[in-house]
């Protein structure tokens, strides 16, 4: 845990960001390079700290952790200044002359609770827009990615400013007294049953949060797609970081006949990706710890395994598996897996499919694979869910202007890009007028004359 106790870390960078240190352009532009310097030079000892966490390669981690951030980092530095620009916005005739304009500035000091499952992204994704906003932070990693809490806690204070950006490990203490202070925003990664007490924690203080939670992300897959594509792009996506991935391909919706096309494909695109020997191939990773073990292997005897099925205790280890003939309430449905498991579900058709998808909780994201223009605008307008891609599960996260976030049960708030240094911003709103000439007294001040009760009731009906 960073040095001091936590009301004293929190009161120490509430006197930094008081003190102005991170309102100026040249201060974040200088925190974000660092930050970005931080990932370059020292990839090494996170791609060690990754491995050990959660058996990622060094190209796993760098395309989906530490190159992603970097990229993340970039685009921030090329918008800054933009971002930071106020905006005008036009003053209404009955109030001229005046001038009205939009200045962002920062929160404050801000919260960022990191989970286990990607615990280098997602613990400095959000901090790369708190300083772009000009807060100060306190970045909370995830005790279950203990190598990687570790090497933040090392290295976030020997790049960044330490009067405005502290690290503060441990686990369900640390955080429950963290949420005891007072903040100007609280951003958390997770599940549902945290996000919840971290809203109650929050609504204490009246403080604003942004929750990202995951949920079952479905697949669809009609007739019109190729089988063996759609599989390829399907069984990568769900497979990455063995499956500890929150938009990643939850189950698969299709009917009879397409699902028994696609779970051969299936079976081939995992054997092409990780061969036939997967527990000894180092690009494949392994579970988190032994209770996220236990409870996924508990999913293997909700289906047949029509590919993998395999599992090693001692090692973490279960096998890239689909399963078929899945029932629609098996216990393997009713939670989101969050694992190397895969569910085919059968369905009668697209109106099937819709309706199941719809009738549950919306989901972090949703994939369809079908050439069927029709069938596209249909999950467009019928379904909701904080992503839908068509064709490409996963990839919607490496679009900077697109939002990154849920909805309902999956999450409230969305970030990424631009939207990443608003969540961290007060949008002030400043108008300016002169004292002279006097244009309110003569037409909207008290006494009211009949030439100003015409006045007030034409500009009224110009408003409506």
């Amino acid at each position: 845990m960073s040095d001091g106790p936590i009301p004293t870390i929190v009161a120490g960078l509430r006197h930094g960001f008081r003190q102005g240190i991170t309102r100026p352009e040249s201060w974040r532009r200088g925190q974000l390079e660092a930050l970005r310097g931080m990932l370059t030079e020292r990839a090494a000892d996170f791609e060690a700290a990754l491995a050990a966490d959660l058996g990622k390669s060094g190209t796993e981690a760098q395309l989906t952790e530490i190159g992603f951030l970097v990229g993340e980092i970039e685009h921030a530095l090329a918008h800054l200044a933009a971002w930071m620009r106020p905006r005008r916005v036009s003053a209404p005739l009955a109030i001229q002359p005046a001038s009205a304009r939009v200045v962002p500035e920062p929160l404050g000091v801000v919260l960022v609770i990191a989970p286990w499952n990607y615990p280098l992204m997602l613990a400095l994704s959000p901090l790369v827009g708190a300083i772009a906003a000009g807060d100060a932070a306190i970045v909370k990693p995830s005790e279950l990615a203990p190598a990687t809490s570790a090497a933040l806690a090392l290295l976030l204070p020997q790049y960044l400013d330490r009067r405005a950006i502290a690290v503060v490990e441990g686990g369900v203490a640390e955080t429950t007294e963290l949420l005891a202070q007072r903040f100007d925003h609280i951003f958390y990664t997770g599940g549902g049953r945290v996000g919840r007490i971290v809203a109650r924690a929050a609504a204490e203080h009246l403080t604003p949060i942004t929750l990202e939670l995951g949920g079952k992300s479905p697949v669809y897959v009609d007739g019109t797609v190729s089988p063996a594509d759609a599989a390829k792009r399907i069984a990568w996506a769900k497979f990455m970081n063995a499956g500890q991935t929150c938009v990643a391909p939850d189950y698969v919706l299709g009917t009879r006949e397409t699902l028994g096309r696609l779970a051969s494909a299936l079976a081939d695109a995992i054997h092409d990706l990780y061969g036939s020997a997967v527990d000894r191939n180092p690009d494949y990773g392994r579970i988190v710890n032994d209770a996220q073990f236990e409870r996924l292997v508990s999913y293997l005897g909700d289906g047949e395994a029509v590919s993998g099925g395999g599992h090693d205790a001692t090692d973490r280890f279960i096998e890239p598996t689909v399963l078929a003939g899945v029932d629609r309430g098996s216990p393997v449905m009713r939670d989101e897996i969050f694992g190397p498991i895969l569910p085919l579900v059968e369905v009668d058709g697209l109106d099937d499919a819709i309706d199941f998808v719809a009738g549950r909780d919306k989901p972090l994201a949703a994939y369809v694979f079908s050439e069927d223009a029709a069938a596209r605008r249909r999950w467009i307008a019928e379904t909701s869910s904080g992503a839908l891609t068509f064709g490409a599960p996963v990839l919607q996260l490496t679009v900077p202007d697109l939002p990154f976030g849920g909805v309902g049960e999956s999450g409230q708030g969305a970030y990424h890009g631009e939207r990443s240094f608003r969540v961290f911003s007060h949008e002030k709103a400043v108008l300016s007028k002169p004292l002279a000439p006097d244009t309110l007294g003569p037409t909207i001040m008290p006494p009211f004359t009949v030439r100003k009760d015409r006045l007030v009731r034409r500009w009224l009906g110009r408003l409506r």
